[in-house]
Formats: structure tokens, C-alpha cells, sequence
């Protein structure tokens, strides 16, 4: 009696994880594919890191790669290992590119400025440099607003004035919920969400992180595909 009970329950608990796996597998190579419309976006690109893992820039560049946001510095000590060959090699390639530093809310902006300044080298044909700007887990310190916007302000002053532009924001939905940066600095933005237009800053964003799984030739792991606005 029992296996017969168990033979009519796999009947239907097979199929329906069969369905269950196919809807993944289909999520998947959707997610691995996918980018917004070159027609509504003309200009597309990636921001990588030493966890994307070695990049062949010629075979990439073939994927639509416009422009490449290379990570080169995070807090006040920790250098990417990648960036030297991947600002090399997208120069070779012909990609435009720029610099990210990822901004930590435990340590001094001048610390964390000198930290970038002593790693990337001016040049006239980069992009503004970036700062990608988020709760990290770990650090647990949440200053006042305007402690946060004052010391952000200083490294921005000392980053600009070392690349000589302007820098572009790039921060989270979370992090400008509690701190609004983007009615504090007049700076371009760069805004994260997955596959939907994102509509969280106070302003228009003018970079979008459209897709943090796209898998393209000449990359092992997946990147995060970004596209600038018109």
C-alpha cells in the first residue's frame, strides 16, 4: 500500500521538479544573455575586478564593450591585483576606461585618497574616476550625514584634482535611502539594479548597472554589463 502511495505521489512531485529545473535553467541563460536595448542605449560597457578573473580584452571587446570601469583601489590599503593589466590591456584595446575605488565608511577619506592617487596614474583619455559607495559587512559604522558628506567631500576634492574631472557616483538604492547623496553632490550618477530601469535618486543617473550575470566571450565568470544614458 505504501509504494503504491509513493508511486502516484513521484508522478507528480517528478514533474514537477523537472519543470522546477527547466525554469531555472531558462532563468539562467536569460540572465547570462541578457543586456538593455543598443537602440535605447547606445553606449555599453563593464565594470570589472580581480574577482572577475582574467579578461581577454580583444575577444571582449567583440561583445558590444564601449567603455570598461576598472576597480583599482578599495579603503585606504587594499589595492585590485588586476588593475595594472586590465587598465593596460583595455588601452591596447582601444576601450575607454576608468578607475573605481570603492569607499569604505571606516577609514579617513585622506587615507583612502592617497590610497587611489598613489595607485592610478592621470592620463587625459580616461573616464572620471568612480566611487562605488554601499554598506560593506565589514564595517558597521554609520556616521551622521554630514559627517559622511563631509569626509566623501574631501576625497572627492583630492580624487578630482588628481584625475582632473569630476568624479561619477556610484552608490546603492540602500545607501542613498539613508544618506541622499545625490542631493548633496552635483555629480553624475551611476545607479544599480537588476534588468528595471532604476528610478531611486533624487536626479537622472547617467550610468546604469543593468546586469551583474552576463556572460560574454573572452571572460571565465560572469561581469556586470553597465550602460550610459543619451
Amino acid at each position: 500500500m505504501h509504494i503504491r502511495v509513493l508511486a502516484r505521489r513521484l508522478r507528480f512531485v517528478v514533474p514537477a521538479l523537472l519543470l522546477l529545473a527547466l525554469l531555472g535553467w531558462s532563468a539562467w541563460l536569460f540572465a547570462s544573455r541578457w543586456r538593455p536595448s543598443p537602440t535605447d542605449f547606445p553606449v555599453q560597457g563593464v565594470d570589472v575586478s580581480e574577482e572577475t578573473g582574467p579578461i581577454e580584452w580583444w575577444t571582449a571587446k567583440k561583445a558590444g564593450i564601449d567603455f570598461a570601469y576598472i576597480r583599482a583601489t578599495s579603503g585606504a590599503q587594499a589595492r585590485d591585483l588586476r588593475f595594472p593589466e586590465n587598465w593596460r590591456w583595455t588601452f591596447e584595446a582601444g576601450i575607454r576606461r576608468g578607475a573605481l575605488h570603492v569607499y569604505s565608511l571606516c577609514q579617513l577619506a585622506a587615507d583612502q585618497s592617497g590610497n587611489f592617487m598613489s595607485t592610478v596614474p592621470r592620463s587625459d583619455d580616461q573616464l572620471p574616476p568612480a566611487v562605488e559607495i554601499d554598506f560593506q559587512a565589514e564595517c558597521r559604522a554609520r556616521p551622521e550625514r554630514q559627517v559622511v558628506i563631509g569626509e566623501l567631500g574631501r576625497f572627492l576634492h583630492d580624487v578630482e584634482t588628481h584625475i582632473g574631472k569630476p568624479a561619477i557616483l556610484l552608490v546603492s538604492s540602500r545607501f542613498e535611502d539613508q544618506y541622499r547623496l545625490s542631493d548633496a553632490f552635483p555629480r553624475l550618477l551611476w545607479a544599480r539594479q537588476g534588468f528595471f530601469p532604476p528610478s531611486y535618486f533624487a536626479r537622472p543617473w547617467s550610468i546604469w548597472q543593468a546586469n551583474r550575470h552576463r556572460r560574454i566571450e573572452g571572460v571565465g565568470k560572469p561581469v556586470n554589463w553597465d550602460v550610459m544614458a543619451k
